[in-house]
């Protein structure tokens, strides 16, 4: 029989913790850029896990325990790159020009540790006591368990080929782009009547990806936001014509930025809410019910427990997040120095983060065991967390409509809503990876600290790459000069819309009609996704609505045709033999084109912000034959992609 011992010395190794801190340089890196660019990212446990199968296969006495320590740090890391949902915004209001490295560690870092001690209490309650389904963490470790038996290596060499293999592409297609051999996306003015709107599309294989991995349902939700948006409020918004001595196009995406994306701002914030609310009774009656039921079953106390059920010891947990308030509050008040921010307001977002993370906390957790840590409402967590504290700033020291003031006071909400976030990006997280834990055998207290060391390599990594993407690309809505004069600015639509909010609460410079209209949008969007719900006709996602609203058709419109493609193959992987496998080939393809395109970027932004040269790469001049032959080779690619998938299936 194998001991306690030899299981601990195949579970926490040193190859595992180096293969997680790998893995997490490449999936947060990618996950970063993705975040920035559609305001999505996409889960690594699932990609993590088949790699780490691979590659620890090739070393003796490998053990699936050691895989899920190496896809629960990758995953940690991987998630903890929402951070950019929110502190990109401290840039676009123009406190910070760049990313300070040591501060914006600290306050990924200690939001995320906060993240993984104030979940592990709740693991009993709302895993091991628990019937929440937990949908990716029943799948990572389905796939764990794969891998472990009988034909599992063959399945983890074609998986990993897979993730190779769109990896590939989606390098290949933006180096032909940068080298000026085709075009990067296409774009036309459609004019009606005095105004008009515009048709663009993105040619990359990333947002394909995205598309494949969020499905049928949300990518038809954008396509209907893509309508309102491009053709029917754009229109009509423009319908004045433009100004004299200003080009169509240019009214166009003036019109866009500053009207149209506000109307999703509305629907965005009102869907993210109404999705919390909707999970706020289920929330507080499946926990009270897991506690009380876990009470009822414990009995023997820790030194009876088996070794799948220790948690870090209690004391250590409220000692850690009690010791975080001191680095916390040092923090604060060195952000908010000269400022209007008093001791006492310090004092009052301190309480406010200890308070917000035990919710936070509890909201996440569950909400991950509900639906899915990919599909929590983690947008709807950062809206309400900077309202919260934006009313508490405005109650504490009034609104001046704004002036240096207001811009200090929204930039410390921000900057609060930061350490808040990384609890709710954590949580969302943690509870799934430990219910993969659960389902291998994984003891719970290493695989806690296994989450907190993904956590620390996820903070070193993230600064570096929002400093590199800044320099090189810089976010749309930031004051000044952006380079390359902005045609290549990252949306970050998340952090734009946290930075609105809070200015507009705290400052009162937002146009609430615009919101409201949006808002309205978005109540019609609910409605109607509440009642094909019920009879059973589908679901029209009131999210992903206002995130076809508020992105640019050219970040969306491929979203959609890849959730449409994807549709089209995993109806074909369902009536293979081996349908999970053939299904398993796709989603794997699908994240390997979103790791390469992130990754392509990331070294491109690197070569950019060395030589200060956006076509470094170019050998010759973009021509009207670049976005015909961009076209067709982007098709050509994708079929080539969708063919090896079906191959790789096959075997």
């Amino acid at each position: 029989m194998t001991t306690g011992k030899e299981l601990a010395s195949r579970e926490l190794t040193l190859r595992s913790v180096v293969l997680g801190a790998l893995l997490t340089v490449v999936f947060t890196a990618a996950n970063v850029y993705l975040g920035l660019r559609i305001g999505l990212t996409f889960a690594t446990s699932i990609p993590a896990a088949v790699i780490s199968m691979a590659v620890l296969r090739l070393l003796p006495g490998a053990t699936i325990k050691e895989n899920n320590i190496v896809q629960t740090i990758a995953s940690a890391a991987g998630t903890l790159s929402a951070i950019v949902f929110v502190l990109p915004g401290l840039i676009m209001v123009g406190w910070w020009s760049g990313f300070p490295y040591w501060q914006s560690v600290s306050v990924i870092a200690i939001g995320g540790i906060l993240g993984v001690m104030y979940s592990v209490p709740l693991r009993r309650a709302l895993v091991s006591g628990s019937d929440l389904p937990y949908p990716e963490g029943v799948a990572a470790a389905e796939v764990l368990k794969v891998g472990a038996g009988e034909g599992g290596a063959e399945e983890n060499r074609r998986g990993l080929a897979a993730v190779v293999l769109g990896s590939v592409l989606s390098v290949v297609y933006p180096l032909l782009g940068k080298l000026k051999l085709v075009a990067e996306g296409a774009k036309t003015i459609i004019p009606v009547g005095a105004g008009g709107t515009s048709l663009s599309a993105g040619l990359s294989l990333a947002l394909l990806g995205v598309g494949h991995l969020v499905g049928l349902a949300v990518g038809l939700s954008m396509l209907v936001g893509i309508v309102i948006s491009f053709g029917a409020l754009l229109p009509l918004y423009t319908a004045t014509g433009a100004p004299a001595g200003t080009d169509l196009a240019d009214f166009i995406g003036d019109v866009f930025v500053h009207k149209i994306r506000f109307i999703g701002v509305g629907t965005i914030s009102l869907a993210a809410v109404w999705t919390l609310l909707k999970v706020i009774g289920p929330i507080v009656r499946g926990i009270a019910a897991a506690i009380a039921a876990d009470r009822t079953r414990k009995g023997g106390g820790m030194g009876s427990l088996d070794l799948t059920e220790r948690d870090l010891p209690i004391g250590i947990v409220g000692g850690t997040i009690a010791l975080l308030m001191v680095p916390i509050a040092i923090l604060l008040s060195g952000f908010a120095t000269g400022g209007p921010v008093s001791a006492t307001g310090i004092g009052v977002a301190v309480l406010y983060v200890l308070i917000a993370g035990v919710i936070i906390a509890s909201v996440c957790g569950y909400m991950a065991g509900l639906i899915g840590a990919s599909n929590s409402p983690v947008s709807g967590i950062g809206i309400l967390a900077v309202l919260g504290i934006s009313l508490i700033l405005v109650a504490l020291f009034g609104r001046s409509g704004g002036g240096s003031d207001t811009k200090a006071l929204v930039a410390f909400a921000l900057f609060v809503t930061s350490i808040v976030f990384g609890v709710a990006t954590i949580s969302n997280d943690n509870l799934q990876d430990l219910k993969t834990g659960q389902l291998v055998g994984a003891t719970p207290w290493r695989q806690q600290v296994a989450l907190i060391l993904g956590v620390i390599f996820g903070a070193l990594v993230i600064p570096p790459i929002l400093s590199l993407l800044n320099s090189t690309f810089g976010f749309q809505g930031a004051p000044g000069l952006l380079p390359n004069g902005g045609k290549d600015a990252l949306a970050a639509p998340q952090a734009a819309l946290i930075s609105a909010i809070a200015q507009g609460v705290l400052g009162g410079n937002l146009d609430w009609s615009l919101i409201g209209l949006g808002a309205a949008i978005g109540a019609v969007v609910i409605v109607i996704d509440e009642i094909l719900r019920k009879t059973g006709k589908g679901s029209l996602p009131p999210l992903a609505v206002g995130m076809g609203m508020y992105l640019p058709m050219a970040v969306t419109a491929v979203v959609v045709i890849g959730a449409i493609t994807g549709h089209v193959y995993n109806t074909w992987a369902a009536r293979q033999p081996r349908a999970e496998f053939a299904e398993r080939m796709g989603v794997l393809t699908a994240t390997g084109l979103i790791v390469g395109d992130g990754l392509f970027n990331i070294a491109y932004a690197g070569a950019v912000g060395a030589t200060n040269n956006a076509d470094i790469l170019a050998i010759t001049s973009e021509s009207a034959w670049t976005t015909p032959v961009g076209i067709v080779v982007f098709v050509g690619f994708i079929a080539f992609g969708y063919r090896r998938m079906v191959r790789a299936a096959q075997g």
